[in-house]
């Protein structure tokens, strides 16, 4: 099917989320299995723990019994409360990483409680709109000490639907921040939900499918087999395995049967092409180890600049380390997602 589907549904009770584009799934998110840790973006009142100076942060104690890591010891004591934020999923047995510095963020504001001022999305460059929404953002945080961001969004939206978002960040975040200073860890506010991160992070689509069924007449499931049962084909015959271990995720790259001197090349810059997406729908993060097809050395560079075009546009952070002494490429990508293979039964 051509055009931009999002659909909505539930697998097992479970909210879930899916994005496809021209009939290829792009994008995949399904709130976790049982007891799973806080998701990115919950917020809580959190006590200081103990430094640990070796590592530059702070161990927190936050709500029954679990522990959270901040970078940050300057200006904190044992026993102090902090409001903090969950940037992350932590690794099996770790603390939950946090931050000191909390957002709250919509389709089209992020409230930045400790950065004060206004400022706009660089990709909304028509002069006239930027002042129009900087008039909008003016009188909805009137009065207010809070800083704001808009986001690209705004450029397809109503002035009425941003001030009423903006207005829905400024007093949650509001609610918020009056709870810094209370007695002991609490949960103040909840990650969003899958149905809630696809309206806040994703494009508009052409069809909206919100119904009991969705993702069967959108054939999700089979998408999701895709990537659950061997290989992802590319272009040309060439495939692309990704297994996750305890310490990385591996990525291997074959050629197929294509034996040409360009096969290497050709199958490389597919699965760099590939890769974000990929991710994204395996809820896979950490440190990513790629064993690339062969190929010549000279052509390293371009197979580079494809692989920092890929990730440009991908929402979760994700830094190119480079080449190892063996020939493979580092990657590492920000916890923000569970993996599906371990919560995810198809």
């Amino acid at each position: 099917m051509k055009g931009r589907v999002i659909a909505l549904d539930r697998i097992d009770g479970r909210e879930a989320a899916a994005l496809m584009e021209d009939g290829r799934l792009q994008d995949f998110l399904i709130e976790p299995a049982g007891d799973a840790p806080p998701a990115p973006g919950a917020i809580f009142r959190a006590l200081c723990d103990r430094p640990l100076k070796g590592q530059g942060g702070m161990m927190m104690r936050l709500p029954g019994g679990q522990s959270g890591f901040l970078r940050r010891v300057k200006g904190l004591s044992p026993g102090q409360p902090l409001l903090v934020q969950v940037t992350g999923y932590g690794e099996p047995g770790k603390a939950v990483p946090l931050t000191a510095k909390v957002l709250f963020k919509s389709r089209y504001a992020i409230v930045t409680p400790e950065t004060p001022g206004i400022n706009i999305s660089r990709a909304i460059r028509d002069e006239d709109l930027r002042d129009a929404l900087l008039e909008i953002a003016h009188e909805a945080m009137a009065g207010s000490d809070f800083g704001l961001i808009l986001r690209s969004a705004c450029a397809e939206a109503g002035e009425e639907e941003i001030a009423a978002d903006i207005t829905a960040m400024r007093d949650l975040a509001g609610q918020i921040m009056e709870e810094a200073q209370g007695s002991g860890p609490e949960h103040l506010l909840e990650g969003p939900s899958p149905h809630e991160l696809a309206w806040r992070e994703w494009p508009m689509p052409d069809i909206l499918a919100d119904a009991p069924g969705a993702f069967a007449d959108h054939g999700i499931r089979e998408a999701l087999d895709g990537f659950l049962e061997g290989p992802l084909p590319l272009p040309g015959g060439a495939s692309m395995w990704i297994e996750p271990t305890r310490a990385l995720v591996a990525v291997d790259v074959n050629t197929g049967g294509d034996t040409s001197p360009a096969a290497g090349l050709k199958a490389n810059l597919a699965a760099a092409r590939d890769l974000p997406r990929a991710l994204r729908v395996l809820g896979l993060g950490g440190q990513i180890t790629v064993d690339f097809a062969p190929m010549a050395k000279k052509d390293r560079r371009t197979l580079e600049n494809a692989l920092r075009a890929a990730f440009r546009s991908d929402m979760i952070e994700t830094a190119l380390v480079g080449w190892t002494p063996l020939g493979h490429h580092e990657l590492q990508r920000k916890r923000e997602r569970l993996p599906i293979a371990e919560h995810l039964k198809i």
